[in-house]
């Protein structure tokens, strides 16, 4: 990992190197994106079968992009009862916490005495990434098919990407039919976004797509907005750990480790402390922890290649880093943690003390772990019930409130040189 210390000389050159280029403006990654997106949009499921067998090594034709009945209830025969168990508590944690914050519609007066309020209706079709590779993520089809479910919406189309012999994970079939999938296509990738998003003579067009990816699916969700609209920018993880001297190396290290372990490469981890002793504690249990696990290939190259241990000042300096850097995960492992979190104004979402690993939002503690990567933070908050919600305002006004109205209106479409406007008002009085 590499190390940055305030007293360094060069302290400001690293921290503009760690605060600098993301995969959300990689220009190979655009280019090679858009060319993905231009050949879905032209060639339909002709390319997007091309891709799948490009990427996936699976060679599939157009009627075997979605998945039969027959394989959602073989899934669900494999399912075992810990499985079960695992996702419908995982699922009742989400769903509780979805219904507290979705939507409800109201009215109020306005100084005119005219009804104003809002309305908010499911979208009717959405779209779901869920992330397959190197770890199929069984747990986003909670988060993201849940939410959408809760909201009330009819059609949730899931695309993920299948193995070489075009099979899906079993235990996300399971979990996405479970959760409310209506619609199930084996297609991952740039090309899955596209085909949600253009629509193919197989894959009908959704309204919004939802969920996180590797820098291609983000990057494609990023291309597409106006032709689509999108839940947030959610591409590779990070994990910011905020510490003074009262936090455990042990369960620092571990929590760096486990969000590094994805495997695309482009996560990043950092360590942000007041404390020398603990950054050299942290440094000393991740070199102890990672022989040990499985994933550690994947791990070491994130940690070699966005994995930093940073020592500031004081913790004023280290909140200013924070926001900075806009983390999907935030640790606060310190003294009056929740004080501390108060001036974190732009991660995705916060864990805090010591007995709060990051891996308790990855699956099971209610809120979705959808969240803005790669700085995204800083304008996007995590994914909510209510983005699956369209909201629409309302106006009604009787005779009475328009003549209140009246005089205000006429001045406006004076000083606009818009006369039709004021006429259009006025000839109803």
């Amino acid at each position: 990992m590499k190390i940055a210390r305030h007293t360094d000389k060069d302290f400001s050159a690293k921290l503009r190197e760690l605060t600098a280029a993301t995969s959300l403006f990689d220009a190979g990654i655009e280019n090679r994106t858009r060319a993905i997106l231009h050949d879905v949009f032209v060639r339909g499921d002709d390319a997007v079968l091309d891709f799948t067998e490009k990427f996936d090594g699976a060679k599939l034709s157009a009627d075997q992009l979605a998945v039969t009945q027959a394989e959602l209830m073989a899934a669900s025969l494999k399912a075992d009862e810990s499985l079960r168990a695992a996702v419908a508590e995982a699922e009742g944690n989400i769903a509780n916490f979805a219904k507290k914050s979705r939507r409800k519609d109201w009215w109020t007066k306005n100084s005119h005495g005219a009804a104003v309020g809002e309305k908010f209706d499911p979208f009717a079709r959405v779209g779901v990434y869920i992330p397959g590779g190197t770890a199929p993520l069984v747990s986003t089809a909670l988060m993201t098919i849940t939410l959408a479910r809760v909201a009330g919406c009819r059609e949730i189309v899931v695309t993920t990407p299948c193995g070489r012999d075009g099979s899906i994970n079993p235990a996300i079939l399971f979990t996405a039919r479970a959760s409310g999938a209506t619609e199930i296509y084996r297609v991952g990738g740039a090309q899955a976004i596209a085909a949600l998003a253009n629509g193919t003579n197989t894959i009908r067009r959704v309204q919004k797509i939802f969920g996180p990816g590797n820098a291609y699916v983000s990057m494609a969700k990023r291309l597409l907005v106006g032709r689509v609209a999108i839940d947030l920018l959610a591409g590779p993880s990070d994990v910011l750990i905020l510490a003074d001297d009262t936090a455990n190396p042990k369960f620092a290290a571990a929590d760096l480790l486990a969000q590094a372990e994805h495997g695309s490469g482009h996560e990043r981890v950092w360590l942000v402390t007041t404390s020398a002793k603990i950054l050299k504690a942290v440094e000393k249990e991740i070199a102890k922890q990672l022989p040990k696990l499985a994933r550690r290939e994947f791990i070491q190259r994130v940690l070699q290649k966005n994995g930093w241990l940073i020592l500031v000042k004081n913790l004023d300096d280290a909140v200013a880093l924070t926001n900075r850097l806009a983390p999907e995960h935030c640790e606060v492992l310190t003294r009056n943690a929740c004080d501390v979190s108060r001036g974190i104004m732009t991660a995705g979402a916060i864990f805090l003390g010591n007995w709060s690993p990051t891996v308790l939002g990855d699956y099971v503690a209610g809120p979705s772990h959808v969240l803005p990567t790669d700085g995204a933070g800083a304008s996007f908050a995590g994914l909510t019930v209510d983005q699956f919600q369209r909201r629409t305002s309302y106006v009604h006004y009787d005779r009475a409130a328009l003549k209140k109205a009246l005089k205000t209106v006429k001045k406006f479409a004076e000083l606009e040189g818009l006369s039709a406007h004021g006429k259009s008002a006025e000839v109803r009085t």
